[in-house]
């Protein structure tokens, strides 16, 4: 596959996977300075489900997200968060390291970078 769609990813790395890349990101959030400040400690676990849910929903999977959720509506659910450049690249750069802890497939890697890197620039609410 060298012009691996989107949608198709759900196919071809199953919801397990999406389950571990947020485990393995939200282990990373947990701990760090600047982005970790942004999320409260009790919705951690809230926080890692409806990443989840979004991220199966996104990439082709069942769309139980919108179902209890509404529309994503990203950047108006991100407001209330400072988010500059500095926050943007620490986001991907934990993001980065889930991806590798999972053992992310050669297939599927530019794909989801390319994702993550454009929803996180469109995050970006504060100047720097």
């Amino acid at each position: 596959m060298t012009n691996l769609l989107d949608t198709q990813l759900y196919a071809l790395l199953g919801e397990d996977y999406f389950t571990r890349l947020v485990a393995a990101f939200y282990q990373r959030v947990a701990t760090d300075d600047l982005v970790g400040a942004m999320y409260p400690k009790e919705d951690l676990a809230g926080a890692a489900d409806r990443l989840g849910g979004f991220l199966i929903q996104r990439f082709g999977g069942p769309q139980t997200y919108s179902q209890q959720r509404g529309h994503p509506r990203l950047r108006m659910r991100h407001a209330p968060f400072a988010i500059d450049t500095r926050a943007r690249d620490r986001w991907i750069e934990l993001m980065s390291a889930a991806l590798d802890d999972v053992q992310t497939p050669a297939t599927a890697r530019p794909v989801l970078d390319r994702f993550f890197a454009d929803a996180a620039t469109f995050m970006i609410n504060r100047a720097d």
